[in-house]
């Protein structure tokens, strides 16, 4: 990805015309479809995710996992059906509820020829954030990439440009938090400063909305969780037991009735 060349005043523009959104209190999917062609990704999916509360969306590979996150971000519309951000729809007030958002997807969105700092400082200045500097240095000393900050992102592991994309994606303080598998890469103690990191926003009343296999590390993390089998919502509920025994004691019904109805 070339290195952007943009100027200070320019970037704190592209941010400007939208407010934060004071009743941006959940996020709600209401009778969601989505197609590609003829292809169904998600079917009447309805289910919602509140301030101060973690979701987990759990499913095998291609249930609709990232495609529900794609949406809830205004990455893609839906089909048929709505998404409503507090009070609003996209169509509302698309600028404003985007404002709201920060998302980690498969893709970390950093700029590989520059620096951790630079990336974090262009992207709260892309934001409005006041003082992108400082905001910055703060970002680096959470994700513990400080002494490494002047080095081109390029050069980061796996598992450090996880971190660096994490601060990316929250560097201003989005209301909705959407992540698609974040504890790839991370080793265990990473894992567990995310899970904590998490926890803190939870209950600092962000929504929370996240795509994982990854059970040990999300383990007592979810609130509740969402359950997609090909496109479709199984259920959405609070974990009951491990979370390992609760996905397969969900899913292994699902995958029996299909097996016997073929």
């Amino acid at each position: 990805m070339a290195e952007p060349v943009v100027s200070a005043p320019t970037v704190k523009s592209v941010m400007s015309s939208s407010q934060f959104l004071d009743d941006f209190d959940c996020l709600a999917f209401e009778d969601v479809s989505r197609y590609f062609g003829r292809m169904r990704a998600l079917s009447h999916v309805s289910f919602s995710c509140a301030a101060g509360e973690i979701v987990g969306v759990l499913g095998p590979n291609g249930a609709g996992k990232s495609t529900l996150l794609a949406l809830a971000a205004t990455l893609i519309s839906p089909s048929a059906g709505g998404i409503r951000y507090g009070n609003h729809g996209t169509h509302e007030r698309g600028g404003n509820v985007r404002a709201n958002i920060g998302m980690l997807s498969h893709d970390t969105q950093l700029y590989p020829e520059l620096t951790a700092r630079e990336n974090l400082h262009f992207f709260a200045g892309l934001f409005g954030v006041q003082d992108p500097a400082s905001c910055a240095e703060a970002a680096l000393s959470r994700s513990a990439l400080s002494v490494r900050g002047d080095e081109p992102v390029m050069k980061f592991s796996r598992g450090m440009r996880q971190r660096l994309a994490l601060e990316r994606a929250l560097i201003h303080d989005p209301k909705l938090v959407l992540l698609d598998e974040p504890f790839t890469g991370l080793d265990d103690s990473s894992s567990k400063s995310l899970a904590n990191r998490l926890q803190g926003l939870r209950d600092s009343g962000r929504i929370i909305l996240l795509t994982t296999h990854d059970f040990e590390a999300a383990e007592g993390l979810l609130d509740r969780v969402a359950l997609l089998w090909d496109g479709a919502l199984l259920n959405v509920e609070p974990v009951t037991g491990s979370l390992r025994d609760h996905y397969v004691s969900h899913t292994h019904q699902v995958a029996h009735t299909v097996k016997v109805s073929r």
